[in-house]
This record gives structure tokens, sequence and C-alpha cells, in this order.
């Protein structure tokens, strides 16, 4: 088992998009405070570690209208409260409906406006820092939703049998290397995304405090170009077995919509 780095690495910012926002170079993910992630967790506790987060210098905080649904964006919205808002960048997403207990991918532009709204009533804010589109509804022209802007594991393909022990090979060679680099895989994993470029930053979630430290240490580990084609070598196109998520799961490979020409607005 690989060891850790130490969890002293400070959080530098950076500037994200070409607009002027500028959040931590590392951010938390809240996903899996409320949904997709084992056993409900404690509110208490979630909060705790959202203002430890803060407390470190992990100000982005990311959640999704469709975690829950609706319970995540709530649930950092309590969070938020007693001045925590003005020291954080907020971001949140849209396009996965439930409504009538239907869920549905969309992008026009009368849902997105609605989803924004309840969004904000959700997370008790005005306005929120980056607001993105969880996934691409293919029947809206990318053009029509996004002409708002300015006013606003069972199911995983990869750990199944037939996947597993080919992609525990690749496992252990990344174990390997983070050994060698005294970090954890998730560690030296994170690293990875980090030196794909100055723009990029990864939104680790996690429940538990210890692990969040872990994550942020991952700032301190330094990768060589050398080192970035190894890692990157174990994990060709060619030797990862299935895919990320199951077919029922939308993507960004399904993301293309219909030319603007063809929208006729309602």
């Amino acid at each position: 088992m690989a060891a850790a780095a130490p969890a002293t690495a400070a959080v530098r910012r950076m500037k994200l998009g070409s607009q002027g926002l500028e959040v931590s170079a590392q951010g938390l993910g809240c996903m899996g405070m409320s949904a997709f992630y084992g056993p409900h967790k404690p509110e208490a506790d979630m909060v705790a570690l959202i203002h430890h987060a803060v407390a470190a210098g992990v100000t982005h905080l990311d959640t999704s209208d469709m975690y829950g649904p609706h319970t995540n964006e709530l649930l950092l919205g309590k969070a938020l409260q007693g001045g925590v808002r003005e020291k954080v960048e907020v971001a949140t997403k849209f396009a996965v409906s439930f409504a009538d207990g239907k869920v549905e991918i969309r992008g026009d532009p009368a849902y997105v406006r609605a989803a924004c709204e309840g969004s904000l009533r959700r997370l008790g804010v005005d306005c929120v820092d980056l607001y993105y589109q969880h996934r691409v509804d293919k029947k809206v022209p990318i053009e029509v939703t996004f002409s708002l802007r300015m006013g606003m594991k069972e199911h995983l393909p990869r750990f199944q049998p037939a996947n597993l022990e080919k992609n525990a090979e690749i496992f252990e060679r990344v174990n390997a290397m983070a050994a060698r680099k005294g970090c954890t895989p998730s560690q030296l994993a994170l690293a990875w995304v980090h030196h794909q470029g100055s723009d990029v930053c990864p939104i680790p979630g996690t429940t538990k405090i210890e692990n969040f430290n872990q994550n942020v240490a991952a700032l301190s580990v330094k990768l060589t170009p050398g080192e970035m084609t190894e890692l990157e070598s174990y994990a060709s196109t060619d030797v990862v077995q299935g895919d990320r998520y199951a077919q029922t799961a939308g993507t960004w490979k399904d993301s293309e919509t219909p030319p603007l020409s063809s929208w006729k607005a309602e």
C-alpha cells in the first residue's frame, strides 16, 4: 500500500474560463454527500466537512440539481449560511428533469430558466458562480440552450467481473508508481489531472475529512513529463476494459445537437 503524501499542500488559486472567475485549484464535489454513494450521511457531518474544506482553502464547491434529486443543493445551502457564501465559489448544474416521475434530458430555455430558479432557491443564494449543463439535450440546438447565459458501483461497467481482472492489472501499475512517488494512487490520479494544464480544476468528492485532507495533499505531488507519459500508457483506450458509465447514463459523447436553423421557438 502506497503511503499518502503529507496533507500540508497550500491550495493555490486559478482562473476558470475567460470571464474572470477565480476558484481554488482543487474543488470539492458534494454529490456523494447526498446521493449515489452508499447509505445516508448525517447532515451535520457533511456540513462540517464542507466548512473544513473552506477553512483549508478549498472554496470551489460543486453540486447539481439531480443529486438526490435536489437534496444535495439543500445540504450545500445550509452549509453556506452564516457568512460562508461570501468565501466560496458555488457551481451547480442543470439538464436532468425529474418532472412527473419521469427522467428526461432537457435544454430548452423555459426549462433551463426554471431549473436555475429552483437551484437558487434551494441553495439560498441570489446567484451561482458557475452554472453548467450536466447532459446535452440532443433535441435542442446548443446555441439555444446557452442563449440564456447572460441572464442566468454496481452500475459501472469497468467494475463488472469481465473487466475487473484486466483493469486490476492497470491499478497495480499505478499503485507501483504511487509507491515510488510517496503518495496514494488517488493522489497520483489527481496530480495527473492537475498536470493537464493551469486551467484544469478537479472536483474530487468525499464524505470523510481524512480523505479530503489526502485529496488536498495531491497538490504537492509533482510529475515529470516522462511520468505523465508512463501513466497515460497504462490507461490507453485499447487497454482499459469497459465503458465508464452504463449505457443508460448519457455522457458528453452524446452531444450532437440539431442545427440552430431548425429551432422553432415556443
